[in-house]
């Protein structure tokens, strides 16, 4: 089979499209939740740890005068960014919240759906298991 063969095969199998659905659905959920963060839960936090934006906490290392912005502070050398770390931990954890949610209500959903009343019967085995079998029973029990 030919490189460009065995690429398209691979590409075109159902398991790596669903990936690449899922990878840009989640980027663009990652956005929405990184605004959620950003925009309406780290200014309440804000709010509550003294009015400054929470994101520009840092810890100057390099002699950096306190008042500057992180932005600004990060130009003038190395700082310990820890207002932007809990930031970005706090968007981890609502969407590890929010992907927890997601799975368990599929699950829920899963569990739901009717179970056939009538269990498959059973797959004949081949002729020469049955043979077998013949020949196993009358040799422990010979007639």
């Amino acid at each position: 089979m030919s490189f460009a063969q065995e690429f398209k095969t691979f590409a075109l199998k159902g398991n790596v499209v669903d990936l690449a659905v899922g990878v840009i659905v989640g980027a663009a959920f990652a956005k929405i939740v990184d605004s959620l963060v950003a925009d309406i839960i780290m200014p309440v936090v804000s709010l509550v740890f003294g009015g400054l934006d929470f994101a520009n906490y840092y810890l100057a290392l390099s002699g950096q005068a306190a008042n500057l912005p992180l932005a600004e502070a990060k130009k003038l050398g190395a700082v310990f960014a820890y207002g932007n770390f809990v930031t970005v931990g706090l968007n981890f954890l609502i969407l590890a919240f929010i992907i927890f949610v997601m799975v368990r209500q599929i699950n829920r959903l899963k569990s739901r759906q009717p179970v056939d009343a009538v269990p498959e019967k059973a797959p004949e085995p081949p002729e020469d298991v049955v043979l077998l079998r013949e020949i196993r029973d009358s040799l422990k029990h010979p007639s």
